[in-house]
C-alpha cells in the first residue's frame, strides 16, 4: 500500500491516492507527497517498534501501580523495600521508551 506525507504537518496517509485533504490539518491533496519504497517499509518498522514500546510503557505504568499499592500496604519493611525498588525500575523503565520514542519522532521514525 502506498504511504503518503501530508508536508505542512507531516501526517501519514495510507492509500492508492492521497486524500483530498489532511485528516489532522486540512491542507488539500497538492499538499501530500507519496513516500518512496525504502521510506513507506520504515514508516511500517517504525510503526511496530512504536506499538512495542507503547507497550512497555503501559505495562511500566501497571508495575508502578501495583508497586504504590504494595507501598501503602506496608506489611513489612522488606515488603516496602521491594515494592519501592520495582516503582523505581517500573520508572526508568517507562523513561527509556519514551525517550527512544522521542527519538524516533525526530528522525521521522513515525507514522
Amino acid at each position: 500500500m502506498k504511504k503518503w506525507k501530508c508536508e505542512a504537518c507531516g501526517y501519514i496517509h495510507d492509500g492508492d491516492e492521497a486524500p483530498c485533504k489532511c485528516p489532522k490539518c486540512g491542507a488539500p491533496k497538492e499538499q501530500f507527497t507519496q513516500l518512496d519504497e525504502a521510506a513507506a517499509k520504515l514508516v511500517e518498522r517504525s510503526r511496530h517498534t512504536n506499538t512495542l514500546h507503547a507497550h512497555v510503557i503501559d505495562l511500566a505504568r501497571q508495575v508502578e501501580s501495583a508497586c504504590n499499592a504494595g507501598i501503602k500496604d506496608e506489611l513489612d519493611p522488606g515488603c516496602v523495600d521491594v515494592f519501592t525498588k520495582c516503582r523505581a525500575m517500573a520508572w526508568q523503565m517507562m523513561k527509556l521508551s519514551m525517550t527512544e520514542m522521542q527519538g524516533h519522532m525526530k528522525k521521522g521514525k513515525w507514522g
